[in-house]
Parts: C-alpha cells; sequence; structure tokens
C-alpha cells in the first residue's frame, strides 16, 4: 500500500481538491483507495455523501488515530492511502507526514502562501520522508506560479513537474460528488490530475 499525505498548515492550499482528486485517480485505475480527512471540517466526507460507490473509501479522523487508521486501510486491502491533513495542527500533520511514503506540499503562488509555506517545510523535513512541492490553483496568464517556483526552489525540495490550473471544473466536479477526471475526462483539468498522479503515485 501507497500512503500519500497532502500537507499545509496554511488553509485554503487546495488540500482537499487535490486529495480528492487524487483518490479518483486512483480508483479509475482500479485501485481500492481511502482518504483518511483530519481537517475537522470534513469536507471530504461532505463531498462523498453527494456521491455513489464505496471507492474511494472516507474515513474521518485526528492525529492521535491516524496510524491505527492506516494500518486498518492496509488490513483492510487499500492500494492507496491519501492523508488529507489540517492547516494549523503541527502535531496531527507531523503524525500523518510521519506515516507517509511521500508528502505532498500544495501551494498557491500567492505572497501570502509563500509566507506560509516554511511550516509546512518543516513538517516534511521533521518527518524524514520524501517530499514535494505542487503549485496549485495557477492562471495561465500570469507570471506569478513562475516566481512561486523560483521562490520554492530555495527549500531544496523538489517541485512537481505538473502546475494544476485555476480551473471551473475542480468547483463544478465537486459539487457533482466527482472528481474532474470522472466530470470531464479528456479535459485540460482532467488531464493535469492524471499527471500529478502519475508523479506522485506511479
Amino acid at each position: 500500500m501507497r500512503t500519500v499525505t497532502l500537507l499545509s498548515q496554511k488553509g485554503g492550499s487546495g488540500k482537499t481538491t487535490l486529495s480528492i482528486n487524487l483518490a479518483i485517480a486512483g480508483a479509475l485505475k482500479g485501485k481500492s483507495v481511502v482518504i483518511i480527512d483530519l481537517d475537522p471540517q470534513q469536507s471530504t466526507a461532505r463531498w462523498a455523501r453527494l456521491r455513489q460507490g464505496d471507492n474511494p473509501v472516507i474515513v474521518s479522523g485526528h492525529g492521535p488515530n491516524v496510524a491505527e487508521l492506516v494500518d486498518r486501510a492496509r488490513v483492510g486491502g487499500a492500494d492507496l492511502t491519501i492523508i488529507d491533513t489540517a492547516p494549523k495542527s503541527e502535531s496531527a500533520a507531523l503524525a500523518a507526514a510521519k506515516l507517509a511514503d511521500v508528502i505532498v506540499i500544495p501551494c498557491q503562488p500567492s505572497s501570502l502562501d509563500l509566507d506560509a509555506i516554511a511550516d509546512s517545510v518543516n513538517i516534511a523535513q521533521l518527518a524524514k520522508k520524501p517530499a514535494f512541492f505542487v503549485l496549485n490553483n495557477c492562471r495561465s496568464s500570469s507570471t506569478l506560479a513562475d516566481e512561486a517556483a523560483d521562490a520554492l526552489s530555495d527549500y531544496g525540495l523538489p517541485i512537481a513537474p505538473v502546475r494544476v490550473g485555476s480551473r471551473v471544473a475542480f468547483v463544478k466536479s465537486l459539487a457533482e460528488g466527482k472528481g474532474v477526471l470522472e466530470h470531464e475526462p479528456g479535459r485540460t483539468a482532467a488531464s493535469e490530475i492524471t499527471k500529478l498522479y502519475t508523479y506522485t503515485v506511479q
């Protein structure tokens, strides 16, 4: 089983959207997928109530029991477990990061996100697990993503070769209990998620 932790100490970075879409990508490839939602807002659980089927399986948890939940997923036969961490929760995020095979740190190309990214990097480094950045919610008409990539390079972590755009498809698909690969297969958002999934999981 491969375990992926989405980590950002800043709210609004897109962790939940990426978690759901990576999970859908795995499910569509025939993998048994579990999302462990550590965010008290439980956005993933609300999304799951809008959809049919039981893959991915959504499990709500918190820092102290995340290791137990990962073990349950493994014993239950999951091929892929994705942990969606909460912002401003260092102990829970560290616990989830230590369980990961890879840590994904989403970052939007804004000064606020870049100013806050050091906290997430510190947690990833404490976990001593492979980690990389993914630039999220990028606008194609702006140079901000290039500038953010330059700023992130100072941290010495890889940056995913695909940037995830600011696209209405992500909002619409979540409102329907779907991922973009189900909502608009073959379109740009779906292609971005496929590339990110390949980089992250395969």
